[in-house]
């Protein structure tokens, strides 16, 4: 007899009030192109991300940041045209560029017009669904990046608009030129510093949270507790991820091992079903470059959690006993506490 194959039902939700719907799951692309791992080749990324859509995962995310000479967009253009376009929603950014002296945010009216219609190019796209600014540019008021994103809008090249890692005066700011559909904020079990005004300003807004880096940049999935990082990986130069640093963290990562098993799931699919459980107006995009990563991620959409599990599994990471920040201090002034711009003259 057969084996019949096991299709889950990704639930569909809507992201933010401006009619933009996804899968409550998506998929980040980024270490596709080796942000946090050896880079895989273009063929096996197409085949990763049809195989997400055949799951059920219709909601992608990628960045002209993303790879060396935009590597990722060219790789998510070519998966796309394997797939029913109308069918997929696109999101990617602008405004982050690596130079020799470190990456540099730039947010100028020609320069979000420039971006853009380069992403259309190398995707092979005729309009993105959701377009973020990746970082805000502190030096440009944000009613100017927006103005050009609303021209973009009109013209039909972008469908929706995002920001990432914005401040809430500059939401604000942003909001009144032209409605955000969604922020894209880093959100774990381990990194919860949007709970207390951020997340309440979106609901207040009708602005969805799209969570990056749901499983701890891979830590609850052990990295660097039970397999060691990639030589080439970013994550060597986050804090969390020193040799120092994860010594004491492995504690964290442990408490949530010992979850798992009550749960009869693996580490980071709880990690992910606790991220899940926080509102239809939360979806995670974790990436992931093996196929057998991408089925028990969406595993986690089975996990059912009370009120009391949640509090459980949070009370089990106190964000005070994790030893390191989310992000180097070079790239801290480019997070949501400091992400003010200039008052518009």
């Amino acid at each position: 007899m057969e084996e019949k194959k096991y299709k889950p039902q990704i639930p569909r939700v809507k992201l933010g009030d401006q009619g933009l719907e996804v899968s409550k799951l998506g998929f980040g692309c980024a270490g596709l192109s080796g942000y946090f791992n050896a880079p895989i080749p273009h063929e096996a990324g197409c085949q990763l991300i049809t195989e997400a859509y055949g799951k059920g995962i219709t909601f992608f995310d990628t960045a002209d940041f993303y790879g060396v000479d935009h590597d990722n967009e060219i790789m998510i253009g070519k998966a796309l045209k394997q797939l029913p376009r109308e069918k997929v929603q696109l999101a990617t950014k602008f405004g982050m560029i690596l130079t020799k002296n470190g990456v540099r945010i730039q947010g100028d009216p020609e320069y979000v017009r420039k971006c853009c219609e380069a992403s259309l190019k190398r995707l092979g796209v005729d309009y993105i669904d959701l377009y973020y600014q990746h970082r805000v540019d502190t030096s440009v008021p944000i009613e100017d990046t927006m103005s050009e994103l609303k021209k973009l809008f009109v013209e039909g090249k972008i469908k929706y608009i995002g920001l990432s890692e914005p401040s809430p005066d500059t939401i604000r700011r942003a909001h009144a030129v032209h409605p955000i559909t969604a922020l894209q904020m880093e959100y774990s079990l381990w990194s919860r510093d949007i709970e207390e005004q951020i997340i309440p300003l979106c609901r207040e807004l009708g602005i969805g949270i799209v969570a990056y880096g749901p499983i701890g940049a891979g830590f609850f999935g052990g990295k660097g507790v039970v397999e060691s990082l990639y030589e080439g990986s970013i994550l060597g130069v986050y804090p969390r991820f020193s040799v120092e640093n994860l010594n004491k963290n492995k504690l964290i990562y442990d408490r949530v091992s010992n979850l798992a098993a009550k749960y009869g799931c693996t580490p980071p699919q709880l990690a992910l079903a606790w991220v899940l459980h926080q509102g239809d107006d939360v979806v995670p995009i974790p990436g992931t470059t093996k196929i057998t990563n991408l089925h028990d991620n969406i595993g986690a959409l089975d996990i059912k959690l009370t009120e009391e599990d949640l509090k459980d599994i949070a009370d089990a990471v106190p964000v005070d006993e994790v030893v390191g920040s989310r992000l180097p201090e070079s790239e801290y002034v480019a997070l949501w506490p400091l992400a003010d711009t200039p008052p518009k003259r």
